[in-house]
């Protein structure tokens, strides 16, 4: 651990808490947003944020097979993927009652791909690139439930909230097909890349599916009618 990667890390941390801060702010005028959309918002980068300075401080990683296996990285990601997929769902949801067997059905495959993300990465050999791909397997549900049954029940609402529903399932698919891909391409892979440029990638791609994600998010439900507001429209 070098001094790049502690500051590195620390900016992380520093931005995290910002974003937390910023959407604790934006929580005292909700806007018709719930407050539960806020709360989930403020947990993911705070927990992200903690994650992250157990590296910054040299904790929260350990040497497997000659690589270094950053456990810290699973412990944020087992926390707070599951809970921007929530928020997707909420999203998607908006105006209608919560399809909780959806919900817990995409946060279960979510775990699964990042606990076998982090089986992998705790393995040598062959073994390392079978759990990779039953987390791929994984992984591949998740977007099936995002771009099917989710954006069908999006679709069948408000037009706008359609439109960030979309945009919002864009942005995340994007975001996190570069997670896979980094792991594979680096040193607990292929080792295509440096174990620096790793560690660059595992730090700027949160930083916009987590901070970035729940900002562009909260906004977009901040120009919406709020759930109350939808159903009285509807009842008269």
């Amino acid at each position: 651990m070098n001094l790049e990667f502690v500051i590195l890390h620390l900016i992380y941390v520093v931005i995290m808490f910002a974003g937390a801060i910023t959407i604790a702010l934006m929580s005292q005028n909700p806007r018709g947003v719930p407050k539960m959309d806020y709360f989930i918002a403020f947990l993911i980068p705070v927990w992200s944020g903690i994650a992250y300075l157990a590296m910054a401080i040299g904790q929260g990683m350990v040497e497997i097979g000659n690589q270094i296996a950053f456990y810290a990285r699973y412990l944020d990601w087992v926390v707070t993927t599951p809970l921007l997929l929530l928020s997707l769902c909420l999203t998607g949801m908006y105006y209608v009652s919560k399809n909780k067997i959806i919900i817990i059905g995409i946060m279960t495959a979510d775990v699964v791909m990042v606990l076998t993300g982090l089986i992998g990465d705790l393995s040598t050999g062959i073994n390392r690139y079978i759990w990779f791909l039953i987390g791929v397997v994984a992984f591949s549900i998740v977007l099936w439930l995002i771009w099917g049954p989710v954006r069908a029940i999006a679709r069948q609402q408000d037009q706008k909230l359609y439109r960030l529903y979309l945009l919002m399932a864009a942005y995340l698919t994007v975001l996190w097909i570069g997670y896979p891909t980094t792991w594979i391409i680096g040193p607990s892979g292929l080792q295509l890349v440096s174990q620096r440029v790793d560690t660059y990638l595992f730090v700027i791609l949160p930083i916009f599916s987590k901070v970035g994600f729940s900002l562009l998010d909260l906004w977009g439900l901040r120009k919406l009618k709020s759930p109350i507001d939808n159903l009285s429209s509807l009842a008269d």
